[in-house]
């Protein structure tokens, strides 16, 4: 782990390193060792998001610019509720390069944190996760999303010959992840009436169902009768 040559008057200028040349105080000792062994720091302030990150043997900063489509404290907060999924685009790369990414952002109950996850980069830990959900509302925004994903990449493959293998690559782990999706939708498919409830308390509700249920009674009493005369 290099640190004779930090690039420092780059880190400086982000707020990383302070002016006596001590790292920040908000990064903790753990932040400050992953990120000289080539971590990524990660800034977001509202719907602007940096990334930081220390390359050819720590003498490089490497900074990428990006925007999402939502402002991080929104989705922080949804994410609580169900899962948010927000739409990243990198302002560093070119034309020809594909800077478009598509996250989700779910909330551990058990640690009380939301947890980033890409649905290309972590596809099969985010289905896992959905589908340990058995919530068929939640499955079914996530294949929206995906099905979302995948339309975007079938169109950047002509835009972009020269990046179409990567593209490609891409698209078939949607894919995969779709079928994947639509084996458990198959698999659980009396989940979604599970959201559907009989209000009891409204009278009226209540009268017509047990109205129906009488006279349902009485059709079958009529038919054992008639099955009895034939005897």
């Amino acid at each position: 782990m290099q640190t004779n040559n930090l690039p420092t008057d780059e880190l400086k200028k982000y707020g990383i390193v302070e002016p006596d040349n001590s790292f920040s105080k908000k990064l903790s000792a753990e932040d400050i060792q992953k990120f000289l062994q080539g971590y990524t720091i990660v800034a977001d302030n509202e719907k602007n998001r940096a990334t930081f990150q220390l390359v050819e043997n720590n003498s490089r900063l490497n900074v990428v610019f990006l925007e999402r489509d939502k402002n991080i404290t929104s989705i922080l907060a949804e994410s609580k509720e169900r899962i948010e999924y927000s739409e990243i685009k990198d302002l560093s790369k070119g034309n020809n390069q594909l800077n478009f990414e598509k996250k989700a952002f779910v909330f551990d109950k058990e640690t009380n944190k939301v947890i980033e996850f890409d649905l290309i980069k972590n596809a099969l830990e985010l289905t896992a996760i959905i589908a340990d959900k058995k919530d068929i509302s939640e499955l079914n925004r996530y294949k929206t999303e995906l099905l979302k994903l995948k339309g975007f990449l079938q169109d950047k493959i002509d835009q972009y010959p020269e990046i179409a293998k990567e593209i490609i690559n891409d698209l078939n782990i949607v894919s995969k992840e779709i079928n994947a999706v639509n084996s458990i939708s198959q698999t659980n498919p009396k989940q979604e009436k599970s959201d559907i409830e009989l209000n009891v308390n409204d009278p009226d509700l209540f009268q017509d169902a047990n109205r129906e249920h009488e006279e349902e009674m009485k059709e079958e009493e009529n038919r054992e009768k008639s099955r009895g005369f034939r005897r």
